[in-house]
């Protein structure tokens, strides 16, 4: 029967012991699958990870509570909901809890976060959140003498110490594997890399790191439609060969090229700021929108998605902005981004034309709820937040009717381009990162790089040009920063940062 009240170093103990039997399933297999858990090393390394577990949640559950018991045992009830949220997510759809993906949940507005809300996501929190937290709450810590707080303290300590160097020889397959390992400890996963991730950001540059002036060479109506994809992964499209059509219009287009690529991240964030940048870097330099703006080129930008960085524009029309002007069942999807569009680009007064079209058509999990019905050219669909409840076919079906739409979406942007017949236009499609359909267990994206699949950094690069106006190179393959120096090389803007190694035409 469970004890009312307890002693620190016992409420230390039972607590670090819930946690570890209840979070970190997934750090354990884990481990088993990487190491030769028959061998006696293997057996040995897996011992003492549990050990260290235990006896480092120990310290730190028993400093908190030996400081303050109000607070620390308020601190635990908060660690086991935040692990059994992370848990969930974990398990579900394979991510990793590194400072990447907590950029990505701090960059994650309302909408994206609700879609995916579950019924299992709910009991995750209740059975191994709430519930264990009721009974902490519930316990009486009895208070423990300084000298006795030091003593285990101290024992705790050099015990790890200990054990570390005991397993010197497993430093190098630590060392390895040291991402993902923290990303799957609990606490240790989001505690870790939330202060990470702030002291990063403010490492980062205040204010852009201007670019030197750039000039425009000549003057030809001239406009670059630069589309960014969300989550459109490489090989779900039939222009790379994919035995599905999911290009009925794009391949029947003439001047359609498309070209392999690979992503910089498989994040939002990183991956838009790649796109707009010249050179890929942790600095902020000034991005392709602001460049362009500051140097008389009139650029649109218009958004259903989040994640860009900092814009110095005057035409930045997001969907709640596009939706006052849009009538219709269109207005809830992507389609919201060409609506008016035309109008807009004929309104200017430049001859150089920037238009950045930020969609959200790719991104999971909620892929059938991204299109209108019309474009459910494969069924059967997944209609679950919990991907793993869907069978391969659902899932993947859904995803394709995704790019489907995309498909749609670039056409429609191609053939008004087409109607603008002063203009020299150009369209070229891109994708901020791929996605992950359940490959190795693994779903959506933001598994870190050094460790991601092929199919969360595998893009699409899709170029167009107006009565081929523009011939390309013969390109093997591409990166995101291709399309800072195209732009200027397309727009005849002249920079001293410009790299021709970079720009697509010939």
């Amino acid at each position: 029967m469970l004890k009312n009240s307890l002693k620190i170093s016992n409420f230390a103990i039972l607590v670090s012991l819930l946690n570890f039997l209840l979070y970190h399933l997934p750090f354990f297999k884990f481990v088993f699958k990487n190491v030769d858990y028959k061998s006696l090393s293997g057996i040995i390394l897996i011992a003492s990870l549990v050990v260290v577990m235990l006896v480092a949640n120990y310290f730190v559950f028993y400093l908190l509570t030996f400081l303050s018991r109000y607070i620390g045992k308020t601190l635990i009830i908060l660690t086991f909901i935040i692990n059994s949220i992370a848990v969930y997510f974990i398990l579900t759809y394979g991510v990793i809890i590194d400072e990447s993906m907590i950029g990505n949940i701090f960059n994650t507005n309302y909408e994206e976060s609700s879609s995916f809300f579950s019924i299992k996501l709910l009991l995750f929190i209740l059975i191994l959140g709430i519930l264990p937290s009721i009974y902490i709450a519930r316990i009486k810590i009895l208070k423990a003498t300084t000298k006795k707080f030091l003593v285990r303290s101290s024992l705790s300590l050099l015990f790890l110490i200990i054990l570390a160097f005991a397993n010197a020889s497993n430093w190098l397959w630590i060392d390895k594997n040291s991402k993902t390992l923290g990303g799957l400890a609990m606490p240790w996963s989001y505690s870790v890399n939330i202060p990470l991730y702030f002291i990063h950001k403010n490492q980062e540059n205040q204010k852009e790191i201007l670019l030197p002036e750039a000039k425009i060479k000549d003057n030809e109506k001239s406009i670059f439609v630069l589309v960014i994809g969300e989550s459109a992964r490489r090989e779900n499209f039939s222009l790379y060969g994919y035995t599905k059509n999911t290009n009925p219009l794009l391949s029947k287009i003439e001047n359609v090229h498309s070209f392999k690529a690979n992503s910089c991240a498989t994040y939002t964030t990183a991956g838009v700021k790649c796109i707009l940048e010249h050179v890929n870097s942790n600095k902020l330099y000034e991005i392709l929108p602001n460049y362009l703006y500051r140097n008389n080129v009139e650029v649109i930008w218009r958004s259903t998605n989040w994640g860009q960085p900092p814009l110095h524009i005057k035409n930045y029309l997001d969907k709640d902005a596009l939706r006052t002007t849009c009538e219709g069942e269109n207005c809830q999807y992507d389609e919201i981004l060409l609506n008016g569009l035309k109008e807009q680009i004929l309104a200017s007064d430049k001859n150089k034309i920037l238009v950045v079209l930020h969609t959200s058509t790719s991104h999971g999990p909620t892929y059938s709820k991204k299109y209108p019905s019309k474009f459910e050219v494969f069924k059967p669909v997944c209609n679950s937040v919990e991907l793993g409840k869907c069978s391969q076919e659902e899932l993947i079906n859904a995803y394709d009717n995704t790019i489907v739409y995309t498909d749609y979406l670039l056409a429609s942007v191609i053939n008004d381009l087409k109607d603008l017949k002063d203009y020299h236009s150009t369209l070229l499609f891109v994708s901020d990162h791929g996605e992950s359909l359940g490959e190795k267990n693994l779903y959506m994206h933001g598994v870190p790089m050094s460790i991601a699949p092929k199919e969360q950094y595998e893009i699409p690069f899709i170029v167009w040009t107006s009565d081929n106006y523009r011939q390309l190179k013969p390109n093997d393959m591409l990166s995101q920063n291709h399309v800072f120096h195209s732009v200027l090389n397309f727009l005849s803007i002249e920079s001293p940062i410009y790299n021709e190694q970079m720009n697509i035409f010939k």
